[in-house]
């Protein structure tokens, strides 16, 4: 049994998130996890509401609201949207926990302690209209790489390349939107990322199997202009976590918090912490996991994140962790995702343009959503929602292929058989044809999710299904009925069966139709077919079942152009 560590990009706090944030990181993750539940291996799937640093303040003021209470309320807000979209977190934790506060606050002593942590008095801008220094993130300006005009203090989300405040051109608070600006001298902590330079490249260099648009990256903030450059890791801030080394006081640093990029990552490792809380277990319970002297080395560690994520978990999250010498576990493969368009533009949160998961919820059940976001996942090129292609893809695939398959062999079994698996006999050469080909298929299905290509694995699972619709519709058992009644029962037999052999494969994808499966076949049995043949006789001859309720009704045109209205304007 293999030991499978997961987590996912950490959502902020300061709203609900879109269907491009989804596929990004939380439902791939999410797809991971559950196959590996179902192939029996020990799973601790982690992630958590980041809910420090400025768009947490601003938020909570917009909402008239204190900061510390609108995160509390945020965090239930974004649990319950993810329990709807049936994200199986082992633990959906919070990074102003107790446990994230103090495991931050011990990082930075360690790397403190190792020299990688030096003191700068720097100049940052401060907002005389908004009466505060503006973190990087709440400064405006244009690019000096790309003129993208819109980019931030801190990152071009245009052109991706790491920035100051400072190098913008034309600059202006995000707050307030204005230029009365002045640069004033503060003093803040750096993290001497470019010392562990030649340690990180080296790890790096040792992923053969990453994908290429996660090296890329990596290798672009490591190699591209200056190289990798030492990064603040304080801020002038009211909330967050207090700067300190371990439980000791910071000279010089009263009144800062540590930048949200800093600990945010560390959440990963605190949430273990919370869930052990949370669950009674002992500080050992979770530190075999993240600790390799506390049993972490046996673990496979996979991140799970969209690509403006890269730079800071492939470099300064593990400089953290390197740089701290102690043991814990690295990410041993980081899966990076593009980004996902919506009809034609981009997802907006500002103007509401697309849509968002909340919303998703109210209009279509969930499995709707996994499947088109998983089948059409962002891997190795942007890619687009549109509603013709959601329309078409989920009619098509869940409801023509799967659902019509469910539909049609219980019904005909109801009909002429009652609700019981028919006996009938043994199976005969078209069954045994369609054993070999579907073993064939899930080896494919297997070795497409073992190695993380979403879009490939869905294929696979696709293939499966038709390849039991091809069945019925060759074996045409309402047809052999009329001449051989028997056989007619074997290939309904066979029938019952691939519908849960179906619903154990197609659970990391749409877990609610699966279950609903299991449910109508009366059956608990989730084995993983290692074994095809005896997969394909789980349901004995005598076993009772029930006709389910249709899986998956079509999407209409109307609906379609209605949801096209509703979701291209400007979100209230």
């Amino acid at each position: 049994m293999a030991r499978i560590l997961i987590t996912s990009a950490i959502p902020y706090i300061n709203g609900i998130k879109h269907l491009g944030n989804l596929v990004g990181s939380q439902l791939p993750a999410d797809l991971y996890a559950r196959y590996h539940r179902g192939r029996g291996n020990e799973v601790m799937f982690l992630c958590a509401t980041d809910e420090h640093g400025t768009p947490a303040e601003l938020a909570a003021a917009k909402a008239d609201k204190p900061v510390d209470e609108f995160c509390a309320e945020m965090h239930q807000v974004q649990a319950g949207i993810a329990k709807g979209f049936g994200l199986s977190f082992d633990h959906f934790g919070r990074s102003s926990s107790p446990q994230n506060h103090k495991l931050t606050q011990h990082f930075a002593g360690k790397l403190a302690e190792n020299g990688l942590i030096r003191e700068v008095v720097e100049k940052q801008v401060y907002s005389n209209a908004d009466g505060r220094f503006l973190p990087d993130r709440y400064i405006e300006g244009t690019c000096p790489n790309c003129g993208y005009d819109k980019a931030r203090g801190d990152q071009c989300e245009e052109c991706t390349k790491q920035l100051d405040p400072t190098d913008l051109i034309d600059p202006r608070s995000a707050v307030s939107g204005s230029i009365d600006l002045e640069v004033r001298e503060t003093k803040h902590l750096y993290l001497c990322q470019s010392t562990l330079k030649d340690q990180l490249d080296d790890w790096i260099n040792s992923k053969h199997d990453w994908p290429v648009l996660t090296t890329s990256i990596a290798k672009k903030w490591l190699h591209d202009g200056d190289g990798l450059r030492d990064r603040g890791i304080t801020r002038d801030l009211d909330w967050g976590i207090s700067v300190k080394k371990g439980d000791q006081d910071w000279p010089g640093m009263d009144g800062k918090v540590f930048y949200v990029w800093f600990d945010a990552p560390i959440e990963y490792i605190a949430c273990a912490g919370e869930w052990a809380e949370a669950n009674g277990k002992a500080d050992t319970d979770w530190q075999r996991w993240w600790r390799t002297d506390k049993g972490a080395d046996d673990v496979k560690y996979v991140q799970f994140m969209g690509k403006d994520n890269v730079p800071f978990h492939t470099l300064s999250f593990p400089a953290t962790i390197l740089g701290s010498g102690e043991p814990w576990k690295l990410v041993d493969h980081l899966k990076s995702f593009n980004y996902l368009n919506y009809d034609g533009g981009q997802f907006s949160t500002s103007q509401g343009r697309g849509v968002f998961m909340d919303q998703a919820l109210e209009i279509l059940p969930a499995d709707y959503w996994r499947w088109w976001l998983l089948s059409h996942a962002p891997e190795s090129s942007d890619s687009e929602f549109t509603w013709e292609n959601f329309q078409q893809s989920t009619n098509k695939d869940l409801a023509d292929v799967l659902g019509n398959f469910v539909s049609r062999i219980t019904k005909f079994c109801r009909a002429k058989f009652g609700e019981v698996v028919p006996e009938g006999g043994a199976y005969g050469e078209q069954e045994l044809a369609l054993i070999a080909e579907l073993t064939t298929r899930i080896r494919a299905y297997e070795t497409q999710m073992e190695a993380i290509e979403v879009r490939k694995s869905a294929q696979e699972l696709r293939a499966i299904w038709v390849a039991g619709n091809e069945y019925l519709q060759s074996a045409a058992p309402w047809s052999t009925f009329k001449t051989d009644p028997e056989k007619a029962a074997t290939q309904v037999r066979m029938g019952l069966n691939l519908i849960r052999l179906y619903a154990v494969l197609s659970a990391p994808f749409i877990p609610t139709a699966a279950a609903s499966m299991l449910s109508a076949m009366n059956t608990l049995d989730t084995r993983w077919p290692d074994d095809v043949a005896a997969a394909l006789d789980a349901l004995p001859a005598g076993h009772d079942f029930a006709v389910p309720e249709v899986l998956f009704a079509k999407i209409t045109d109307d609906q379609v152009e209605d949801w096209r209205q509703r979701f291209s304007g400007v979100r209230d």
